[in-house]
């Protein structure tokens, strides 16, 4: 599907089952590769948010009422759904936030259906009702759930939150990105085909100061689950505390990856930046500090630059390129200053740098950039940056690597490549919510969440699904 101003008048705030027009303005959605509009949605009101809240509220006790096995047979029927539409949900997210589209195919659109069968095949493994000494435990929805997604993940990070609380019987109110809410219009789709009842799920579109302050302030709302900066979950805790409600919170990241002395080091270089790189490093989770011995440093590195040559940057609509343009211009003045910050701190320029790529001076086009010798302390070391820049950082011994891994205000994601049992032991010792041995694949099953500053609760898996449920206890 290519995106042209005919498509304009089809995107429509989603709510009760049909699209309903919003209330202010509209905003445009921009292609980060051309500059150009691709789209508008609606500018969100408060006044839209309280006929959603009111469509969720109402759609309450009768969701919650159907059984969780036909809850996650209509999940695996919306999964289905899903992927009929995959390749109209990858144009529409290569279009609005330059995923490359063989990768939007595979992850951007194909992810999602994946965490929706996954999540309903996790119907069995939850004890919705368990029978502790003379008490019956019940799990029952927290009710209304806001979720609030952001740009660079635009459908995985909704589904992430949407499977778990539709399993556990919530209904809920989305608020997309900004930048990147045109493949919720296939998923509104895809919700109404696979038969889940109208109101169950609603969406409305609009800026994160309008329509996600109405959302989390809402007396309506029973839970927020948020998925971006820490800085803007701190002002979503500030403003859910006014009504106690329940907060969800996936935040930044900072990741290591700790590279041992006995580890298979072409395969370390290769999956780093496999990890680093993907979706232009727009990814929270990204490995962004690579740790290596010192004395190994030099070697890695001559490695890392060779397979960096390997990466295409370009059009995200050509099959071959791997690297897309950043998801908006204010993202790339972002990503640009930190790469001059880095040089401006002494890091050395492997290669990437600043400033726009010849031939592609029209678009959010930036240079993936390799720093070494980077002071573990400095800016570029510290801060999330969200985008393709690695720190190399040297370490002497091990106990140095972990307390440079540790040794952020973040901890969401981890790395060790090593002999299984030595990288093992490494991992123990790191303060992050997910670990990753020798590039092992991820776990849909799995917890994902973070520790410090990277966020509350978690994500994905029975864990995930519990978090959208309340545990009741009648004693018998």
């Amino acid at each position: 599907m290519t995106y042209t101003h005919e498509h304009l008048s089809t995107y429509g705030h989603w709510i009760d089952g049909t699209t309903v027009p919003g209330q202010g303005g509209t905003n445009d959605v921009i292609n980060p590769a051309t500059g150009e509009t691709v789209a508008a949605v609606p500018a969100g009101t408060a006044a839209d948010v309280d006929r959603a809240v009111a469509s969720a509220r109402a759609a309450l006790p009768g969701w919650a009422a159907v059984e969780p096995s036909d809850r996650a047979a209509l999940l695996r029927r919306l999964a289905e759904e899903l992927t009929a539409r995959n390749e109209d949900i990858a144009q529409a997210i290569t279009a609005e936030m330059g995923a490359p589209i063989a990768f939007s195919r595979l992850g951007q659109a194909g992810f999602p259906a994946l965490v929706t069968s996954a999540t309903a095949e996790l119907e069995s493994d939850v004890a919705w009702t368990e029978k502790v000494g003379n008490s019956v435990l019940v799990r029952e929805p927290v009710g209304v759930v806001g979720a609030i997604t952001p740009w660079n993940f635009p459908l995985q990070q909704v589904m992430t939150k949407v499977a778990p609380a539709l399993l556990a019987g919530n209904t809920i109110v989305l608020k997309p990105a900004e930048l990147a809410p045109l493949s919720t219009r296939f998923l509104a789709e895809a919700v109404a085909a696979a038969g889940i009842p109208a109101g169950v799920f609603n969406v409305v579109y609009g800026s994160g100061s309008v329509v996600g302050e109405a959302l989390v302030a809402h007396p309506d709302v029973d839970m927020i689950s948020f998925t971006g900066s820490t800085q803007a979950g701190r002002r979503i805790s500030t403003v859910a505390a006014n009504t106690i409600k329940r907060v969800g919170l996936e935040l930044g990241g900072k990741s290591a990856n700790i590279v041992l002395d006995d580890a298979d080091i072409d395969s370390a270089v290769q999956q780093t930046l496999v990890n680093s790189w993907t979706n232009a490093g727009q990814a929270c989770g990204a490995w962004t500090r690579l740790l290596v011995p010192a004395r190994r440093q030099a070697e890695i590195v001559q490695k890392l630059k060779a397979a960096a040559e390997q990466y295409s940057v370009g059009d995200p609509t050509d099959e071959s390129v791997r690297v897309g343009p950043l998801a908006s211009e204010g993202q790339w003045e972002r990503v640009n200053s930190y790469i001059e910050r880095g040089i401006a701190d002494g890091a050395t320029l492997v290669t990437g740098g600043p400033g726009r790529i010849p031939g592609l001076e029209h678009g959010a086009y930036i240079r993936p950039t390799i720093f070494a010798d980077v002071d573990p302390n400095s800016v570029i070391a510290q801060e999330e940056i969200f985008g393709p820049v690695l720190s190399v950082i040297a370490y002497e011994d091990e106990d140095e690597a972990v307390s440079i891994a540790n040794g952020t205000v973040y901890g969401l994601t981890g790395a060790v490549f090593g002999a299984q049992d030595h990288a093992l032991s490494i991992a123990r010792r790191m303060e992050v919510g997910q670990v990753y041995i020798n590039g092992a694949d991820f776990n849909p099953l799995a917890p994902f969440g973070g520790y410090k500053q990277s966020g509350t609760g978690r994500e994905l898996g029975r864990a995930g699904v519990e978090e959208f449920t309340e545990v009741k206890a009648i004693q018998l």
